[in-house]
């Protein structure tokens, strides 16, 4: 089946659609595709059996020198490694010129794991604002995924749990509540417009849904508040699962807790912490 550059990425967008991926990665994925038709097209090419690995490496190549770090490029190939494996799986393409194509290697930063004093500075520096308070406790008491916590309905809030909706091939699960967690979040529940027809358990003074980006600006403005430097919204996560493995919770736990998929991703936690003191106390009593 003969199909120019530009069909070939709309059938991309597509097909993650139709699998339900989550807005901001068919965005990325799409972006990205983009990029390479781009760069393609003004290679000559029209159609997508024409190209060659020789062209996509060109295009590597072409973001080095455009000053991608190695990091973003690495994110690139894999935009575009997904993008020929659904080619080839729906008969577009009888080969993937993209499959032998490596990873640039680059240094995976350690995670950064807020200390019991940073913990409390954030906590502190945002508990007037019911909305953002809330947010912040369910990140350091549950370590839910943004996009999880962003994605939370009103009827998921649960006595002593959240139900966490499946999402991006992360299976749903139940994930428990402790005090701090509850009070913070009765607190939001009281004080949310509950006229507005939207579930969404966070929304904006509008009654929209509050998004992604609305979720990661609001942490990054107390971040700066109580003057913890060099961390992101995911960092609480990260925070979360190294101090209840300090705190002695089985790896396993935490493990089902968090969401991961393997054992192995939760474990490698352990190289984070080796240096750092245990206490034996839980999170929410820091």
């Amino acid at each position: 089946m003969t199909l120019d550059l530009k069909g070939a990425h709309k059938q991309f967008v597509e097909y993650l659609q139709s699998r339900r991926r989550a807005h901001a990665t068919i965005v990325a994925y799409s972006k990205d595709i983009e990029q390479l038709v781009a760069f393609l097209t003004n290679a000559g090419k029209k159609e997508i059996t024409t190209v060659a690995r020789e062209e996509l490496e060109a295009f590597l190549k072409k973001l080095a020198a455009d000053s991608y770090t190695p990091k973003s490029i690495s994110r690139k190939i894999n935009s575009m490694k997904t993008f020929y494996r659904f080619l080839k799986t729906t008969g577009v393409l009888a080969s993937d010129p993209a499959s032998d194509i490596e990873h640039p290697k680059y240094e995976i930063k350690p995670p950064r794991i807020l200390s019991k004093l940073e913990y409390r500075a954030l906590r502190d520096a945002c508990r007037s604002d019911v909305r953002t308070h809330a947010i912040v406790e369910l990140f350091l008491q549950t370590g839910l995924r943004i996009g999880e916590l962003a994605n939370l309905m009103v009827e998921d809030v649960r006595p002593s749990e959240l139900h966490v909706t499946a999402q991006e091939g992360h299976e749903e699960r139940m994930v428990p509540l402790n005090r701090a967690g509850r009070e913070a979040l009765d607190s939001w529940l009281k004080a949310r417009n509950n006229d507005t027809k939207s579930h969404a358990l966070f929304i904006t003074k509008t009654g929209r849904p509050l998004l992604i980006r609305n979720i990661r600006t609001a942490i990054d403005r107390y971040f700066k508040v109580a003057g913890i430097e060099d961390a992101k919204v995911n960092d609480l996560r990260h925070t979360f699962i190294a101090h209840h493995l300090m705190a002695g919770t089985p790896i396993t736990t935490i493990s089902k807790l968090v969401g991961h998929k393997r054992l192995s991703t939760t474990e490698k936690y352990l190289e984070f912490i080796k240096d750092k003191q245990t206490d034996h106390v839980k999170l929410d009593e820091l």
